[in-house]
Formats: C-alpha cells, sequence, structure tokens
C-alpha cells in the first residue's frame, strides 16, 4: 500500500540506492510510474506492505517501509531487490553498488568509486567536512538526521586524516 513518504512513522525502515549518475526529468516520471506501481502492490506473505518513497536530487531512490503494519520478510525484501535491479538494466544506471561515494561538490552531487574518494582524501580535495550520503542510515529519523552529514561524522571518517 503507497502512502506518502512524510506520513509513515519515524522508525520506519529504509532502503538508499545512490544511482551513479542523475536521472533525467522524463526518466524521473517513468521512475516515479514505476515506484508507484511496485510499491501498492508489494507483499508479506499475501499482506499489504505501508510503504514510500522520495527520489532525491534526482539520484537517490529511498524506500521506507512501516514496520508497525507488517515487516518485510525474505521475500518481499527479495521481490524489492529484484525490482531495483530491474530499473538498473532498464535506465542502464548502478543503484546497488555500495562501495562508491556520493558527496556535495558546491550546489553539485559527485560520485566516485571509494578507491578515488580515498586518494581524494589524500590530495586535500575532499574534508572532513565535506558533505557526504550516508546510505547507512536504517529508518527515516536516521535519514532526516544523519544521512546528509560532513564526513567527520559519518562512516567515511576512516579515511580522513
Amino acid at each position: 500500500m503507497l502512502v506518502n513518504f512524510d506520513n509513515l512513522p519515524e522508525e520506519s525502515r529504509v532502503w538508499i540506492y545512490q544511482a551513479n549518475r542523475s536521472f533525467s526529468e522524463e526518466e524521473l516520471i517513468q521512475l516515479q510510474e514505476q515506484l508507484n506501481v511496485f510499491i501498492e502492490a508489494w507483499t508479506a506473505h499475501g499482506q499489504d506492505l505501508q510503504a514510500g518513497y522520495k527520489i532525491v536530487y534526482k539520484r537517490f531512490i529511498v524506500i521506507a517501509l512501516n514496520q508497525d503494519l507488517n515487516n518485510a520478510t525474505g521475500c518481499s525484501i527479495d521481490a524489492s531487490v529484484h525490482f531495483i535491479q530491474e530499473l538498473e538494466k532498464q535506465y542502464n544506471v548502478d543503484l546497488m553498488d555500495k562501495m562508491n561515494v556520493s558527496y556535495k561538490q558546491g550546489e553539485f552531487i559527485a560520485y566516485k568509486p571509494l578507491i578515488d574518494f580515498k586518494k581524494m582524501v589524500k590530495q586535500n580535495a575532499v574534508s572532513k567536512k565535506t558533505i557526504v550520503f550516508n546510505n547507512l542510515v536504517t529508518n527515516i529519523a536516521e535519514f532526516k538526521e544523519n544521512w546528509e552529514v560532513p564526513a567527520s561524522e559519518s562512516w567515511h571518517s576512516r579515511f580522513l586524516k
């Protein structure tokens, strides 16, 4: 059951998929339609899952699930992963690789392989103040408070001097 992301409880579980490029306006319209259809039909053992989504910065797909109503099961999580993999193929985009880093570079969102991000730290091209996206947050409350944070306040801090 599709609900507005902002109406879900703060403890709702989130999954964040970062794209290696921005989606075009046309792609965003199609993507929203596909997310609406998937989430409206998303179930766990035949029970509706109350979920919503946001697309942030034309690059991040954030899916949230109200676990107070029904928990995701292995099968329902598999269904969501399969859906994301289909989006990757359709849009020729990488959404599942967790070994990449997205960070703010002025008004722009940059996307680098982790190895390149580490090199940039050594070259002082990024610093502890660089705003990074902590895609390891687990619920809406953490998403709101700890998703866009200085690198020094994220798992990225292990690479800083």
